[in-house]
């Protein structure tokens, strides 16, 4: 027990050790304190104003200065985008600059940029208005024309013809026009316009019905595409002509106008007039495009000059904000014109936090130094794992079960190796492996480059995991080398195989069978076995069994861990009452079908596992007969049955019992309350962690606990040992699969004469090899393997039941807006 206690700490087997410190911070320094403590990035504040909204915190007009200035950086890099221009991505160095003057400048360049965008957008709307109405003037002339000529044939026609005058309403214009005697169009009116071309249908129909078919609508679609000014995105329009009669009727007609966007424009009758008029708009376009290119030059110089500091300015920004978040955090003691603030900080960082303040209390000119003294708390710490980029992924895959309590046994540590061995176990092929290493060398090897990039989900998550690939793929080649799989083919790597043909002149192993005829091959499963007639039998007793002793091996290892966290935790309960009870359990039942495995390996037995241990516990005093492995094995087996029986009740009813005696003991004489101090109480913050929390003991929820935890474990060793076959599985599907393709595609397309057929089956392989065997598989294993770490394994000994230390640190914060 001594040699334990000495052993040296493992820095990820433990959390950091934490501790509760005050700071007591004049007001002149404390915005230069935070920043500094910002920069350092340990030290986790608690909020002291939880009851108070954030209305109603001392410094809720510089948060929301900071929001405003936030607002406005938001605003020019969207103009920026807008543009097309790109922003300084790298922050460039500048001299430092006041909060209040960063303020002026950004609202003068806001004025500046929304006044030149208001004066572009008119000058942009009178553009495109003249553009418009060239367009009208180019294309209604040709209907102004057609007009006439129809009128007038139509004329004629309607002269031989009479109408009945009982309807008034329901006369056409053309019988109007010649009901009226005169030849020409006196009482024919026209509206001419433009319009978006998907809404002409609509349009034409509603006209139609408003003045129940008295129109004649002509259309023709606009040569150039116009820019329309609210989405800025450029639009076909379609010109059109409504002539018709009446002024109800040119009311009706104008209100539709309006009411589908369409913009009218006046076009003269003498085609003299219309060329006139054409000529004017087409200078004053001209004269437009000129004046347009200038602003747009103009306005995207202050952009880029804009754009060049963003970068800064946004930085400066978010610190400023996250600092006078964190000031709110702080309890404001105006009498003694001081901030007290209280958090978690990491033992090892003390001496920088105490560095750091100094520095604030010396850059600030302050007369009063900061106090920083160290408290009791009756919270627990959060938890703090200093990480690299090799074990942060493994640890990411740990939390994301649950945080570890404080100072709890830390699963990462054997995750590192156990995830990527059991992943390797069920996607064990060297061929595959050797792919997935690539893949993984690749992110490694652009590691610097591919950090500073934006990524999508996937490809971060992978980036991420980076360290976990390679692994997973080295262990894949492992095991692929022990199965003997090169894309599902056996190689004689390590010497020639041990058996022969039992037949010198045969040829098929399938059909002759295989004698014995050297030593064992030297590593891993020999190649003969693929394709003989017990290969299947052969693969499946193979991985069942060593699927069973890795299981078996993991959960104890968690058990075994429960064992280490109970002896960091001083709670001898948990050994005498739940671990030696848990050890006796598992390894009399499970650990002795692995011992037999073994036994059963080293000597070539052909005992039945199977009926030993259904026998074992239906007919525990029968002679095993053929079946028996070792001298003396139903004794043991008695023994181990009776062991496992008096487990159970070891683990559900002393630890209940024992519990509530202490606490009787404990709390005995304590009827009457305790005295405290009033000084303590008087002088303790609101919402401070040294509050002391009475804890209530309920003995009926205690004992439930109890018993469903052991219910739990018995019940789990069964479903544990039994989850952890699919490795054994899914080792066999994925060889199996990797056959199929093999066999059926590549090998089928080989066996024509034919180089299309050869390279259309090399093409079907090398995608499946790809997309179903590196990808689906890949994703397959993987998730089996998280499960068996979160469920089989970690269910043993992890509460995970902590919090994450987030420390106010400016990197974290860079980090999220990324």
């Amino acid at each position: 027990m001594e040699f334990l206690k000495n052993l040296p700490e493992m820095d990820l087997m433990r959390s950091e050790k934490m501790t509760f410190v005050q700071l007591i911070i004049p007001v002149e320094s404390a915005h230069r304190a935070i920043s500094y403590l910002g920069e350092l990035g340990l030290l986790q504040f608690r909020d002291l104003n939880e009851e108070k909204s954030p209305f109603q915190r001392t410094f809720v007009n510089q948060v929301k200065r900071c929001a405003e200035m936030s607002r406005k950086l938001r605003f020019f890099k969207d103009q920026i985008h807008k543009a097309g221009l790109l922003s300084s991505a790298i922050p460039t160095m500048q001299p430092d600059i006041d909060l209040e003057a960063l303020e002026i400048q950004l609202a003068d360049h806001e004025h500046e940029l929304i006044e030149m965008n208001a004066n572009s957008e008119k000058l942009q709307q009178t553009y495109n208005e003249l553009l418009e109405f060239k367009m009208v003037l180019q294309k209604a002339g040709g209907f102004l024309l057609s007009g006439k000529s129809y009128e007038a044939a139509e004329g004629r026609e309607l002269d031989e013809n009479v109408y009945p005058s009982d309807y008034p309403d329901s006369v056409s214009l053309l019988e109007q026009a010649t009901q009226s005697g005169s030849s020409n169009l006196s009482g024919l009116r026209f509206i001419s316009g433009i319009i978006v071309k998907s809404k002409v249908l609509l349009f034409e129909r509603m006209l139609f019905r408003a003045t129940r078919g008295n129109l004649l609508f002509n259309q023709e679609t606009a040569d150039d595409l116009i820019m329309d000014p609210v989405s800025s995105e450029m639009v076909e329009k379609t010109v059109f002509v409504v002539f018709f009669s009446g002024e109800q009727a040119k009311t009706k007609i104008l209100k539709i106008c309006e009411a589908f966007g369409a913009s009218c424009y006046p076009v003269p009758e003498d085609i003299t007039k219309q060329s006139q008029i054409t000529q004017e708009v087409l200078s004053r376009l001209s004269e437009l495009e000129t004046t347009l290119d200038v602003g747009i030059r103009h306005r995207n110089a202050a952009l880029h000059s804009i754009g060049f500091r963003l970068a800064v300015w946004m930085n400066m920004v978010k610190r400023e904000k996250a600092v006078f978040d964190t000031l709110n955090m702080l309890n404001f003691d105006v009498t003694k014109k001081c901030l007290v603030g209280e958090g978690w900080c990491p033992i090892f960082a003390k001496p920088q936090i105490q560095e750091a303040l100094q520095r604030a209390t010396f850059d600030s000119n302050s007369q009063v130094g900061i106090i920083f003294h160290v408290m009791d708390s009756v919270e627990s710490p959060p938890t703090y794992f200093r990480t690299n980029n090799f074990t942060n992924a493994y640890q990411e895959i740990v939390d994301a079960y649950g945080v570890a309590k404080y100072q709890e046994a830390n699963p990462a540590v054997y995750t590192v190796i156990t995830f990527p061995f059991l992943f390797a176990v069920m996607f064990g092929d060297w061929g595959h492996g050797i792919c997935l290493l690539i893949g993984a060398l690749v992110l490694i090897a652009r590691e610097g480059k591919l950090s500073t990039q934006k990524l999508g989900s996937f490809m971060e998550m992978l980036f991420g995991g980076r360290y976990v690939l390679l692994l997973m793929s080295l262990f894949s080649i492992y095991c692929g080398l022990i199965y003997n799989e090169f894309f599902s083919v056996p190689y004689h790597i390590f010497g020639s195989s041990a058996y022969r043909c039992r037949d010198p002149t045969c040829s098929d192993a399938t059909t002759i069978g295989l004698i014995k005829y050297r030593d064992a091959y030297p590593f891993g499963v020999d190649p003969s076995w693929r394709g003989s007639r017990s290969e299947l039998p052969f693969l499946n007793s193979l991985k069942m069994k060593m699927s069973i002793l890795f299981g078996i091996a993991q959960m104890n290892l968690g058990i075994i861990l429960s064992y280490f966290n109970s002896i960091f935790f001083n709670n001898s309960l948990d050994i005498r009452y739940q671990f030696i009870p848990q050890m006796i359990f598992l390894n009399s039942l499970f650990g002795y079908l692995s011992l037999l495995i073994i036994i059963k390996w080293c000597s070539g037995s052909q005992a039945d596992l199977y009926h030993v241990m259904i026998y074992m516990f239906l007919s525990p005093f029968d002679d095993l007969g053929e079946n028996e492995l070792f001298w003396g094995q139903r004794p043991l087996q008695i023994l181990l049955l009776f062991s496992a029986l008096v487990a159970v009740p070891w683990m559900l009813f002393p630890k209940p019992f024992i519990l509530k005696k202490l606490h009787a003991e404990r709390f005995q004489g304590r009827a009457y309350g305790i005295l405290r101090s009033s000084e303590i109480d008087t002088d303790s913050e609101p919402g401070s962690a040294r509050h002391n929390h009475e804890e209530e003991f309920n003995f009926s929820e205690v004992f439930v606990h109890q018993m469903i935890h052991s219910i739990e474990f018995v019940l789990g060793s069964v479903s544990n040992t039994a989850s952890y076959l699919r490795l054994w599985a899914l080792s066999l599907a994925h060889s199996e699969l990797s056959t199929v393709f093999y066999e059926k595609v590549l090998l089928l397309a080989w066996g024509y004469d034919n180089f299309l057929i050869r390279i259309v089956g090399l093409a079907v392989f090398a995608f499946a090899t790809a997309f179903i065997l590196l990808m689906m598989e890949t994703l397959s294993a993987f998730l089996h393997a998280l499960r068996l770490h979160w469920v089989e394994f970690q269910n043993k000994f992890y509460g995970g039941d902590g919090y994450k230390f987030k420390p106010f640190s400016f990197s974290a914060i860079a980090d999220d807006d990324d």
